[in-house]
């Protein structure tokens, strides 16, 4: 039964269990079914049997709803749906087929369950309140205005596989990991800080976290493989690989809750990559729920596939657009996530991501929650014409208050992400990109790639996609990279120069800036531009590499205090200076400059006079030229005369009026 065939009603009732006082309700919504029969059981592993059965009655437009007089917490369950035959395009291969009858019947979980046992095969009926950690009830989000922002993107086990990084060994890979408040590089006392000490340090705002919702890639049982976690199974559940027991529905809820709240008591906001856009199997809950309407459909019947991954959600359809606003409100409001961050954005229809921005404002606080994502897709989707989707032509659409990553940026930053070879700005063409980092500096207004304002850009070269910094920058800048150029223990003062002039432009441009985790430590893949499941190793924080490269680091601290000092680069407007060919030189605001050289000359840049306040003069508040020791033989960039900046090659640098 296709979208356009059936005549889908709507549903404006509560959806999958609710625990009430004296009972539970469990409500599914399948319009084509003939017969939902619902099986309880006592624990949630899949060799078990359930220890009860019932048949759910049918309810108004399309629901099926079962009344139970037993408060049920704890309690397993699945679903056993029949539909009839010509209901179903796409039998699943463990259907039961009854050619006599001329049904399919379908067993699935609940795509609407906010618990589930492991692996996600059955949900559970949870009562929410006993899954708060202590304290839970006081935990508050920081409060850190735009101007002060700063985004750092880390997976859950990237953040604490490393064996060196003093976790626990039970917290490694772990949500826990980030309630370890006080780890050091191999538990030595004193020592270089990893986990949440780092994070404090580093003076990172926003932790955003890839994807902690159940995934299908990984085996919550064993924890392995490794995947990034892009293979959404069940959308309000967190991910029981970092839980400490995958088995019991309760434990991943509790500690998930913790990792929030001990961000919060660091001072860090939380955003969750959430992942609307596709779901792990084209055989995934909702399609078994409802065949033929959760899921996109080509021109032929078969499934769109604008994700690459097989499938596309239909964001347009009024069911699943509820249930995405529904679902980005419930993480908001128990889970207190402060951000969302939209993979392939462009897939999603703006209609559903406006209505998701009014509601997320309706909740305490709620005005501060961030939303962002991706403006394009991998591949041609098949949404309701009627709708506009939020890519780069659909993103002018959107409230202004939910944004994008800026690949303009990006791409003529450090070079084009498509072409491993092509260099950008800081990295071996900077003629050619000036013009356009300029643009980039002041967040592209004025240009095609603007946002209704600055705050909707997202600002950033490096994120888990694509290879890292270090790594592009290694092979646009050496013919052939060596082992020592990825691992930054050779003659590598070049390299280090640019990654610290890309750090000052991001840090330094209007919009929000944004790094992947470990970007200020030189963070290396070895040329591999798509790790999601790839090793642990490979993809985890190296903590002893960030000891051995702290002098990058201290170079990103100096410029992120920088930026939480003066507001003016969030939003200031930037006015061009005259400088040599490839140097950007910008007056930010009335009282900041910034000048960008990465060409192998030292140059002189004339300030602006200040005329409004004799008492004060132009001083260096930031300058790269430590990163990279003895990459320029000009000494360190000094103003001489009021207002002639000299910089020297390879050098990146903040001025003020003090």
């Amino acid at each position: 039964m296709s979208f356009v065939e059936a005549s889908w009603p709507d549903y404006a009732g509560p959806l999958g269990s609710q625990l009430l006082d004296h009972g539970t309700v469990f409500t599914v919504w399948s319009p084509s079914a003939a017969a939902v029969t619902l099986r309880l059981f006592d624990t949630s592993d899949p060799k078990d049997s359930p220890s009860a059965t019932v048949a759910l009655e049918r309810a108004q437009d399309g629901a099926w709803q079962h009344r139970s007089a037993e408060r049920l917490a704890g309690t397993y369950y699945d679903y056993m749906l029949t539909f009839p035959a010509s209901a179903v395009s796409n039998v699943p291969s463990d259907a039961i087929i009854d050619a006599a009858e001329g049904t399919v019947t379908i067993r699935t979980a609940d795509p609407w369950a906010k618990a589930s046992g492991v692996n996600g095969e059955r949900s559970m009926v949870v009562d929410l309140d006993s899954t708060n950690p202590d304290g839970w009830l006081s935990d508050r989000s920081p409060d850190i205005p735009a101007s002060q922002t700063v985004i750092w993107e880390t997976h859950v086990g990237d953040f604490s596989n490393d064996p060196h990084g003093g976790f626990p060994k039970g917290h490694r890979g772990k949500f826990l990991a980030f309630t370890d408040a006080h780890t050091t590089l191999d538990n030595q006392p004193g020592g270089f800080p990893t986990g949440i000490a780092y994070l404090k340090r580093l003076g990172v705002t926003h932790v955003q976290i890839m994807p902690f919702y159940d995934y299908g890639s990984v085996d919550e049982a064993t924890g392995s493989p490794y995947n990034w976690g892009y293979d959404p199974v069940a959308y309000d559940v967190p991910e029981g690989s970092y839980s400490t027991d995958p088995y019991d529905g309760a434990v991943r809820i509790r500690e998930c809750k913790a990792m929030i709240a001990a961000l919060h008591r660091a001072g860090i906001r939380v955003i969750m990559d959430v992942v609307y856009n596709h779901m792990y199997e084209n055989d995934n809950e909702f399609e078994r729920m409802a065949p033929g309407y959760f899921c996109r459909r080509d021109d032929t019947g078969g499934f769109a596939n604008g994700s690459g991954c097989g499938n596309d959600m239909a964001s347009e359809r009024p069911m699943f657009s509820r249930f995405i606003v529904d679902s980005l409100v419930y993480w908001a409001r128990e889970y207190h996530v402060d951000g969302f961050r939209f993979d392939l954005m462009g897939l999603l229809d703006t209609q559903t991501l406006n209505r998701a921005r009014k509601e997320l404002d309706k909740l305490p606080g709620g005005e501060s929650i961030l939303m962002y994502g991706e403006p394009w897709s991998a591949d041609k989707t098949n949404a309701e014409p009627s709708f506009t989707l939020a890519d780069k032509q659909g993103r002018k659409l959107l409230d202004a208050r939910i944004g994008w990553f800026c690949d303009e940026s990006r791409d003529s930053i450090k070079g084009n992400v498509m072409l491993e070879r092509k260099p950008g700005y800081v990295n071996g063409q900077p003629s050619e990109f000036a013009e356009l980092v300029r643009h980039a500096l002041n967040g592209w207004r004025g240009t095609e790639a603007q946002g209704k304002q600055v705050g909707q850009i997202i600002q950033y070269v490096s994120a888990h996609d694509d290879l890292t910094l270090w790594d592009k920058l290694c092979l646009t800048m050496r013919d052939d990279p060596a082992h020592a150029d990825y691992d930054a223990t050779g003659d590598v003062q070049d390299i280090l120069a640019a990654n610290a002039i890309a750090a000052g432009l991001v840090l330094t441009s209007a919009g929000l800036p944004f790094m992947l985790s470990g970007e200020e430590f030189t963070r290396t893949k070895y040329g591999c531009d798509n790790s999601f499941d790839r090793s642990a190793e490979l993809n985890w924080l190296d903590w002893g590499r960030a000891s051995r490269l702290s002098s990058l680091i201290e170079w990103y601290r100096t410029l992120i205090a920088v930026r939480k000092a003066h507001p003016d680069f969030y939003d200031g407007r930037r006015v061009a200076l005259d400088s040599p060919e490839g140097v950007i030189a910008a007056q930010v605001g009335d009282g900041l400059a910034v000048c960008a050289n990465p060409t192998t000359n030292g140059v002189t840049v004339g300030l602006p006079q200040n005329t409004a306040d004799a008492a004060r003069h132009w001083a260096v508040i930031a300058d790269s030229t430590d990163v990279a020791a003895g990459c320029s033989a000009d000494g360190r960039a000094q103003v001489a005369g009021g207002t002639e900046l000299s910089v020297p090659a390879r050098t990146f640098v903040v001025v003020a009026l003090q």
